[in-house]
């Protein structure tokens, strides 16, 4: 009896990953905490230091971005150009921990400002995040529908620009886009 139990807990250790799902949480929960401050300053350059200097950022409208200074470039430049600069936050509506596979799927929703009349306008998009250990991520891949996300960035910059709330650089946008 004892053997066929050693033998089973050995299979149990041996299935699960190297990091535990409390450490993935955290250090995810570390990366989106920051991820509100980047968004509160507009300063956009810590956010590739939570990836390792080798990862992957998998964006399915911009590209694929290969090392932390490939991130950084894409992620500063992305951010601080409109829509992105007028994000407010990025609320989860869920997330899910791969032990096994040191991954944090969860649902990012990205919210655009009041834009003058009280509505709401904001798209999700689902992240796939690899966890490497000591706080990092080796990998992000954002999974969303660019065209739905786009038309939304449209609605509200309409709605923004009929109550007097839109930047030069949302007219532009609007101009060339809409």
């Amino acid at each position: 009896m004892a053997q066929h139990s050693l033998h089973w807990l050995d299979r149990l250790m041996a299935s699960t990953g190297p990091w535990s799902t409390s450490e993935i949480t955290e250090a995810y929960a570390a990366l989106h905490r920051d991820v509100q401050g980047y968004a509160d300053s507009g300063d956009w350059h810590g956010f590739a230091d939570h990836f390792t200097t080798d990862a992957t950022y998998v964006e399915h409208a911009y590209g694929t971005f290969r090392g932390r200074e490939e991130i950084r470039a894409w992620s500063v430049a992305t951010m601080t150009s409109f829509p992105g600069s007028v994000m407010t936050s990025f609320p989860l509506a869920w997330q899910v921990v791969d032990e096994e596979a040191a991954r944090l799927v969860c649902e990012v929703r990205n919210l655009m400002p009041d834009p003058g009349d009280g509505s709401l306008h904001e798209a999700s998009n689902l992240t796939i995040m690899t966890y490497a250990g000591d706080g990092l991520f080796s990998r992000e891949e954002d999974v969303y529908n660019p065209l739905r996300f786009h038309s939304m960035t449209l609605r509200w910059a309409r709605v923004a620009a009929e109550h007097g709330r839109l930047d030069d650089e949302g007219r532009a946008y609007l101009d060339q886009h809409g």
